[in-house]
């Protein structure tokens, strides 16, 4: 059973930085794209960020220079260091495990998600 949980989020200032984790389990993790969502409140999900299985990245324009995503097989675990936040920003943000490397791809299920708010 594919688990992902996510962790790292928190109260941060506008212009601060969080650095999310994600750590999965049930599958080979090493195989596997994936990906970081957000929900912000009465919206739908976002697209954040993607990383292919060998490391290739790509990231919505409106994360594009601030946000970088990175994962350490090893360890089974994703992450999203996030910089020079702005309330735009706040949101629930989601870990996916993807069948490939495309924003279309089908993904697991969302998990409990972490909460990241960008207020002064």
């Amino acid at each position: 059973e594919v688990q992902l949980v996510e962790s790292g989020g928190g109260l941060v200032q506008p212009g601060g930085s969080l650095r999310l984790s994600c750590a999965a389990s049930g599958f080979t993790f090493s195989n596997y794209p994936m990906s970081w969502v957000r929900q912000a409140p009465g919206k739908g999900l976002e697209w954040v960020s993607g990383i292919s299985s060998g490391g290739s990245t790509t990231y919505a324009d409106s994360v594009k220079g601030r946000f970088t995503i990175s994962r350490d097989n090893a360890k089974n675990t994703l992450y999203l260091q996030m910089n020079s936040l702005i309330p735009e920003d706040t949101a629930v943000y989601y870990c996916r495990k993807l069948m490939y490397y495309s924003r279309s791809s089908p993904a697991s299920s969302l998990g409990q998600g972490t909460q990241v708010t960008v207020s002064s």
